[in-house]
Parts: structure tokens; sequence; C-alpha cells
């Protein structure tokens, strides 16, 4: 298949190309660095160091043989993007290409604003370039499941079906995202579903839980292959800044009493539910939802599993929660969908042991403990970087 990879210089979009590369599919990646330029922004830098995105194209294709096209351009900008999809003419799109971070999201009104803008238009020129090009293009986007929030009833994937007053209908299923950024894939979801009831596309909504992890089969064969590892309080993500607390000898910092529950996927296989989506498309005119986990956890029970897999001592420290949420509730989501089209999970405690805390300790000079303290507050509308 002919794949593009939108965002493909980012945590998920370089592997998830390798990936499909080394499946035998011929991949495009497009991305406008925006990423990188938040951590300028912020002063920020990924754990492990990463090779500007021409560098890891050659050398992906030292080591593998395989060729990667590259279109580097903005989503908000239309007419580059009806070029780039009516170029290359791919069989699927897979969308990674937004502002990922609730965080930054919350900083103040013109961080709310950008990622807004940002995620919203560039996936409305994204419907568009489809519709333009070939209605028959699969769209395969990465969703959140922050999209549901935390609901106190089962979390279907992604439709319900209602009964009220005697009548019953199939609705997408209520959503109460938790930030600006989440609400801006609420907002993908129902643009996209209309994309599929009005104009007959043909999409994929992946909603996605915490992603772990930093290698994958293909990134491990060369270090200039490597993807990001964020730790930072602002892209890292919790289990990451953990592992590194752990690796230091420091206190495990949980916000609240750590009952928040979060659905848990490994990065391997973020990147092997892509390609199973990719090679088993939605139809003409669906809306296809997948619950993108593999298993469920509480925050204080990572912490357990990193303090219980670290080959040493390791404490918790609770800290206040900067984010408006419960500290404890029901969460049981149905993630059916992708093991039926044969996924086979990963486990945390295993990766934890395989290299994580490998990886961590490799870098850990690089390590900015400043980074790992929060500094937004969701209760505050203007938070300074």
């Amino acid at each position: 298949m002919r794949i593009l990879v939108l965002g493909g210089d980012g945590y998920l979009g370089w592997p998830t190309a390798l990936h499909l590369s080394d499946r035998g599919h011929h991949v495009a990646v497009l991305d406008n660095f925006a990423r990188r330029s938040y951590d300028d922004e912020l002063g920020l830098q990924s754990l492990v160091p990463i090779e500007s995105l021409h560098h890891r194209v050659q050398a992906w294709h030292e080591v593998s043989g395989r060729r990667l096209e590259l279109f580097v351009g903005d989503l908000l900008d239309a007419e580059f993007l009806l070029d780039a999809v009516s170029r290359f003419r791919p069989a699927a799109i897979v969308h990674y290409a937004e502002q990922r971070s609730a965080p930054y999201s919350m900083i103040d009104r013109k961080h709310a604003v950008y990622t807004q803008h940002n995620n919203v238009i560039g996936t409305l020129n994204v419907m568009f370039a489809i519709a333009e090009v070939d209605c028959d293009i699969h769209l395969v986007k990465l969703g959140t499941m922050g999209e549901y929030g935390t609901p106190n009833i089962d979390i279907e994937e992604g439709w319900l079906t209602v009964e009220h007053n005697g009548r019953t209908d199939r609705m997408l299923y209520p959503k109460k995202p938790g930030s600006f950024y989440h609400l801006t894939k609420v907002h993908d979801s129902h643009n996209i579903e209309f994309g599929c009831r009005t104009w007959g596309l043909r999409a994929t909504d992946l909603n996605q839980g915490v992603v772990y992890g930093q290698q994958t089969d293909q990134t491990g064969r060369d270090p200039r292959l490597a993807t990001r590892f964020d730790y930072d309080a602002v892209f890292g993500t919790v289990l990451n800044r953990f592992v590194i607390q752990a690796v230091l000898g420091h206190p495990l910092t949980v916000y609240g009493s750590g009952g928040q529950t979060r659905g848990l996927i490994d990065i391997r296989d973020t990147i092997e539910c892509i390609r199973l989506a990719c090679e088993n498309p939605a139809g003409a005119g669906e809306f296809r939802v997948f619950n993108q986990i593999t298993e469920t956890m509480s925050v204080a029970d990572i912490a357990k599993t990193v303090a219980a897999t670290f080959p040493g001592n390791v404490e918790v420290e609770y800290l206040d929660n900067p984010r408006v949420e419960l500290d404890e509730h029901y969460y049981n989501v149905v993630h059916t969908g992708l093991i039926e089209l044969g996924l086979q999970p990963h486990l945390l405690s295993d990766t934890l042991i395989d290299s994580l805390f490998a990886v961590a300790a490799r870098h850990i000079d690089r390590a900015d403990l400043s980074l790992m303290r929060p500094t937004i507050n969701w209760r505050t509308p203007a938070n300074r970087p």
C-alpha cells in the first residue's frame, strides 16, 4: 500500500513510518517540525537525542534499503497539502500531525487558541484533500481516550445505543474531555464522522491511551533511528517521569492520591495497531472507532509497578494535583476491535524490564530535574511557560 504519515517526525509518527515501511508498504512522511519548535519555546529536550528528519530518512535507507518519501510543510496550508496528497496518491493517510499536549493547551489563551486552530483546521484540510483527490483514501486518525473523560458507565468503542422514551438510536458516545487539547480531538471526531456520513469518506478513529516505550524493532537497529523520550511536565508522560525519577533515586511524584485510572499501550502495539487499521480499512461511509489500549491502571498502580520492577529502593511523593479531574472514578473500557484484528499486546511490567530503565540510564546525564515539576495549573487561565 501507499501510506502517507502526517506528523512523521514525531514520537509516534516516526516509528510508525518505519514499521509500515519494514512491512513492505510504500511510505511517505509529512511534517512541519512544530514539535521541535515547542522544545525551543519551552526549553525542553528529548532524553534520547534525535537526528533531523532528513538524516533519519537517509539512515533508514542505509539500514533497510527502503526509501521514505518526504514532504515538508504545514497542514494549515491547504494548497500544499492538496498537492502532496495529489502527488503521492496514498491508499491510506495516518494522521498524527497535531499539537498533542494537554498541559501545553492549558498554558494560556494563546496556547489554547493555537492548539484548537492547528488541530481542528489541519484535520479539516486533510478531509477536504481526501474528498477532492479520492474519497476512497482511508483516513486513520489518532484520537485519544481523553475524549471520553471518566464517565460512570462503561466506555464503548466510539458508539452508544441509547433508549429514550421508548425509542432507540445509535449515536456517538458522549464526550467529556479534560483540556483544550482533548477538546480538539472531540471536534475532530465529530467532523470526520460528518465527512463519512455526508461525503462517503472512510475513516478509523483510534482513541489511544497513554503510550509508553521508546524502542521498536526498527528504531533499535541504529541510534540514528531513535524516537523521542519525553519526561517533562508538559509533553512527557507520567510513566516516563517515574522511570527517570527511579533511575536517579528520586521519589516518584504522584498527582493527588493517584487514583486516576488510565488506559495504557506499548509503543510497539501502537504502531502495530496502525498497520492493522491500514491493512483492514473501514468501509465507504464508515466512521469506525477503536479504543486503542491494552491494559488499564491507576497512576498509583503505575508508580507501584515502576517501584516493583526497578532494581533498587523507590519512594513515592504525593503532590497537589494541578489538573481538574476526579481522584478516583469508575473506568471500564471496551477494547476488542484491534484484538479481533490480530493485535497481540505487550504488558507494562515486561517493557519496563526490557527497555525503559536501560534507555533512561544510558541518557540520564541529559535529564533536567527542573522540568519534571508541574508548572501549569488547570484552574488558572493565564499560566506562563
